[in-house]
């Protein structure tokens, strides 16, 4: 893979950044910003929760930063130091360079935030491109993982090759009106706040979309993994064939939790309850 850049323009990751440091900005918490050194550049985090508190990893999707999490770090910083992760190559904070799906980098990269932030075993919550990273790091690490919570995870089941088809319809046919209807359809056909949508439109015009599929994990690897997890996927998906996903986990991971949302989508959101019945029990 040649490696990109997560942002087109300096122009546009400064103006990404400028509307990110508004959102810190306002959160309800105390909260930390906090940089680490990895092998493949610095990794941007955003930390609150007591600092001897066990520990949780929030990591956002494609597209997003962690700007997502930082309404429900209010609740997941009540129990646990949590720790919102920007992905490498994402259109947050972190380093710009893209890594590539395939081997280690990723993994190796996740393994240097933790040792940067001192963790040595966390629970980790992701979502789509983030939990796959979630899945990816637990199979190699699993001595690090206390518990696994997959929203939507990539690499599971397949990705629906007409999404590309449908992004490029809504764009083309009705310009910026069809990419505030394109992000409703990935969340499921629900309203979204204005200053989220507003925030996801400015990433859009500004990201480097990556292209190629995420590579999906083999039996061999899947049926591997013995931490307790517990997987959501929306059975309105239009990225993810979401069923495939939830059967395919439910066969290779028996012990794993498998619940499917009838009227959710891609964006999963309003489950910080039930994440965290899950996490303390």
């Amino acid at each position: 893979m040649k490696n990109t850049v997560a942002f087109k323009t300096i122009t546009g990751r400064d103006a990404v950044y400028k509307a990110y440091d508004a959102f810190l900005g306002n959160m309800g918490i105390p909260h930390e910003e906090v940089n680490v050194d990895t092998r493949f550049g610095k990794a941007f985090v955003i930390a609150a929760g007591k600092k001897d508190a066990p520990v949780l990893v929030l990591l956002h999707g494609s597209g997003i930063n962690s700007v997502m999490w930082i309404k429900d770090m209010e609740k997941y910083s009540e129990h646990y130091r949590v720790y919102a992760v920007d992905l490498q190559g994402e259109p947050g904070k972190s380093d710009g360079k893209q890594l590539s799906f395939e081997g280690s980098d990723f993994d190796n990269w996740l393994h240097d935030v933790f040792a940067g932030l001192s963790v040595e075993k966390a629970s980790i919550a992701g979502i789509s491109l983030g939990a796959w990273l979630a899945l990816k790091f637990a199979i190699a690490n699993p001595q690090m993982v206390d518990k696994l919570v997959l929203l939507c995870p990539a690499g599971v089941g397949p990705q629906k090759t007409s999404f590309a088809y449908v992004s490029l319809f809504h764009m083309l046919l009705w310009g910026e009106k069809g990419v505030e209807r394109l992000f409703r359809k990935v969340n499921g056909g629900k309203p979204i706040p204005q200053e989220i949508m507003d925030y996801q439109k400015l990433l859009g015009n500004n990201f480097n979309f990556r292209r190629e599929q995420v590579p999906l994990f083999s039996d061999a690897e899947l049926t591997q993994l013995t931490i307790p997890s517990i997987l959501f996927v929306g059975q309105k998906d239009v990225m993810f064939h979401s069923l495939k996903t939830a059967q395919r986990y439910r066969n290779l991971v028996p012990d794993a939790k498998v619940i499917v949302l009838r009227e959710a989508g891609h964006t999963l959101i309003g489950l910080v309850d039930d994440i965290l019945e899950f996490l303390q029990n």
